[in-house]
């Protein structure tokens, strides 16, 4: 038996579109500094045993870091976002709606001092 094609816009993995999930897979390879210096903290279940992934998608959104099963989304914002605050809201307000409590952090914050950022991170775990 052959695998049945999806047409665009019909969602897979129960959560996003093909276009969207694949943008997320390259959004993985193009990771910023400062993603990757938080990536090195949360992968392999190193902050409080829990595991995150990273550029997930959800919706028509693709989330920095997500936490699925304590429905966690920590966003980091590049100066990008500075011009972008309403759509950085509605999508709060969507993920929001989903369940998922969302953290947001600069990436001055991460660079900064990334121990604080962690430790903000581990106190929403653990609430």
């Amino acid at each position: 038996m052959g695998e049945v094609p999806k047409a665009e816009g019909v969602m897979t993995h129960n959560r996003t579109t093909p276009k969207i999930f694949h943008r997320a897979r390259e959004l993985r390879r193009a990771q910023t500094p400062e993603e990757t210096k938080l990536w090195e903290r949360l992968r392999n279940h190193q902050l409080a045993g829990i595991g995150f992934r990273r550029q997930h998608a959800i919706g028509n959104f693709i989330v920095d870091f997500c936490a699925p099963s304590k429905k966690l989304v920590v966003e980091l914002d590049g100066s990008q976002h500075l011009l972008s605050e309403k759509e950085d809201a509605e999508r709060t307000a969507f993920l929001n709606a989903k369940g998922y409590n969302v953290l947001r952090f600069s990436n001055f914050e991460i660079n900064k001092d990334i121990e604080s950022v962690l430790q903000k991170i581990r106190l929403v775990l653990e609430t």
